[in-house]
């Protein structure tokens, strides 16, 4: 590496050798020398509206591509607006680089700009945090941030890095004034001197070198032959066992095929969660989307496969107190949480469905019964649904929206997720195509994800069609990323769910208080603030122009043209009483 090289050209370079192919940021000066040598050595930088958003677009692309997101964010409130998408990232437990400006280091707690203790912000919220205090050790903090972010149970770090350490050496030490005189008085000289020795510091000595093993993060979640064969054992005593599928078990996107054809092998009746959405395709008869409580307390054996025993399953109430569990999880914590499995394996959970399938084990005949049972429930629950469709509302009615937006979703598409009511309708309808194609916030339940998500989703899968699902409420917090998304040509479909209201809340405080404080909406043009942006805009209010309005949308994101879809939504009342606390 180039000794000469400024601070930014030194992270640029461990960027490229990691892998990263987007830097997501939003401008400032304390962060432009990196920024500049990213862009120098090939790697897109993608400025956003609001910090938040470049967290979730790194967020979106580690999910996708099992690198690292990385945001560069600026001192003081630029860091400080990342916090709530940094702690998504944290409880959703996927790797991520947030890169924070600092003011020099001869500033430190001096008042100056922006100064504000940031490794206290960041503490909490993150993995590992450091802070660079000499340009040598740049590269070495920035390798191991990525080190840190993908060990153990993934998440994000946070590295701070003060402005001089960035600047080519002559330009800080014109800063610092050290060319000039030094004064006639001995104060002067006594703090000129001081000044030459904190730039011999920051500027000197030799470069620090880690030695990190990357390879040995795959291998170090493995299970034990023991704990498999123990596994094998509960599955042949088993006559009605259900398995459930979530996020943490798809880290590994470079084999996600692998842990499809081993999920498809070990033949279990199988629920899926957040990533794990799609892994089976959208016809696989293992897979079950409904009445999942219902199967939980009737299953005999219940294996989590990264799913913690947390409110989803309303503290591990759900399962049988008879039913034998299995639970894998990265997290030494989760795998216990609330209840202690029988089984409890310490381990990736993608990684040990991948090593239980090649044991050789298959399905038991004696499992026929039970998954008919599951069957039945299945296509009576699709029935209620597709009576409910039918009935009038208003305006459109948001389950036959849903069913028409499933019947032209192309195979090669990604469902971004950002909302309440309207977006839990869509997971009851729409099937995602295939593995790493549905993007949800996880467990935090983050409003706000959905341009961050869409625009980091669009950049890790080009050739995807990307389907943006906002409540009306939930839209207003990252709208501005259709101005990214048309100045950075990174077009994808937004579709606003629009009954001017927030449903999720309404729907219980109304019934419970009677009164709507706080709830209401307008049915706001967010059409024309799209068309604004320099988006494409359409509304959709006629029930019989449904499919013709999306296809549209398709027409024109397939030129190249970022689309929101305006919905005016009917009232119904599908999902009475589904409010989570």
């Amino acid at each position: 590496m180039d000794e000469n090289a400024n601070g930014g050209e030194l992270m640029a370079q461990v960027f490229v050798e990691r892998g990263v192919k987007y830097i997501f940021t939003l401008c400032g000066g304390h962060i432009s020398p990196i920024l500049v040598a990213s862009k120098a050595k090939g790697i897109r930088v993608v400025d956003v509206r609001d910090e938040a958003s470049a967290v979730f677009a790194a967020d979106a692309v580690a999910r996708l591509s099992g690198i690292p997101g990385v945001a560069v964010v600026t001192a003081g409130p630029g860091l400080t607006n990342t916090i709530t998408a940094v702690k998504n990232a944290q409880l959703a437990q996927f790797p991520l680089l947030v890169i924070g400006g600092a003011t020099a280091t001869i500033l430190k707690d001096r008042g100056s700009l922006q100064d504000i203790d940031q490794m206290a912000l960041m503490r909490p919220h993150v993995k590992w945090a450091a802070r660079a205090g000499r340009v040598g050790e740049l590269a070495s903090l920035t390798e191991e941030a990525f080190f840190r972010a993908l060990e153990g149970v993934p998440g994000p770090v946070f590295l701070e890095v003060p402005v001089d350490l960035l600047y080519p050496r002559p330009l800080v030490y014109q800063w610092y004034g050290v060319s000039q005189s030094r004064g006639s008085g001995w104060r002067d000289r006594l703090f000129h001197w001081y000044l030459k020795r904190h730039l011999k510091r920051i500027f000197g000595g030799r470069a620090r070198v880690q030695d990190l093993d990357f390879t040995s993060l795959l291998s170090s979640f493995s299970p034990t032959t023991s704990e498999l064969h123990r596994a094998l054992a509960f599955l042949g005593e088993a006559r009605r066992p259900v398995m459930l599928i979530g996020s943490q078990a798809m880290l590994f996107p470079q084999r996600v095929e692998e842990l499809q054809k081993a999920v498809l092998q070990l033949g279990i009746p199988t629920y899926l969660s957040g990533m794990a959405r799609g892994l089976l395709g959208r016809k696989s008869s293992l897979q079950f989307r409904h009445k999942r409580r219902q199967a939980l307390k009737e299953a005999d054996l219940v294996i989590l496969a990264g799913v913690p025993c947390d409110f989803r399953l309303d503290y591990g109430r759900h399962i049988s107190s008879r039913a034998r569990l299995i639970s894998i999880n990265r997290s030494r914590e989760e795998l216990r949480k609330n209840r202690r499995p029988e089984l409890g394996i310490l381990a990736d959970p993608g990684l040990f469905l991948m090593e239980l399938a090649k044991m050789g084990f298959s399905p038991l005949l004696g499992w026929e019964e039970w998954i008919g049972e599951l069957r039945g429930r299945e296509e009576k629950r699709e029935e209620e649904i597709q009576q409910q469709a039918e009935q009038k509302t208003e305006f459109v009615n948001p389950l036959a929206f849903f069913q028409v937006l499933e019947r032209i979703l192309p195979e090669e598409s990604v469902i971004v997720a950002d909302g309440g009511d309207f977006v839990a309708t869509a997971s009851y309808i729409l099937r995602p195509r295939g593995p790493l194609s549905w993007l949800d916030p996880g467990v935090f339940g983050t409003l706000g994800v959905g341009g961050g998500f869409a625009l980091g989703a669009k950049l890790a899968r080009p050739d995807c069609q990307v389907w943006l699902l906002y409540g009306d409420g939930s839209s207003a917090y990252s709208l501005a990323e259709l101005d990214t998304a048309f100045r950075h040509r990174i077009p994808f479909i937004a579709v606003v769910g629009n009954d001017a209201c927030w449903s999720q809340i309404a729907r219980e405080q109304v019934e419970i208080f009677q009164d709507p404080v706080s709830t209401k909406l307008s049915y706001s043009d967010y059409h024309k603030v799209a068309q604004g942006y320099g988006a494409e805009g359409l509304l959709l209010e006629d029930p019989g122009k449904v499919e013709e309005v999306l296809k549209s949308a398709q027409e024109l994101v397939h030129r190249g043209r970022p689309v929101l879809v305006n919905v005016k939504l009917g009232k119904t009342d599908f999902r009475k009483g589904s409010i989570s606390m």
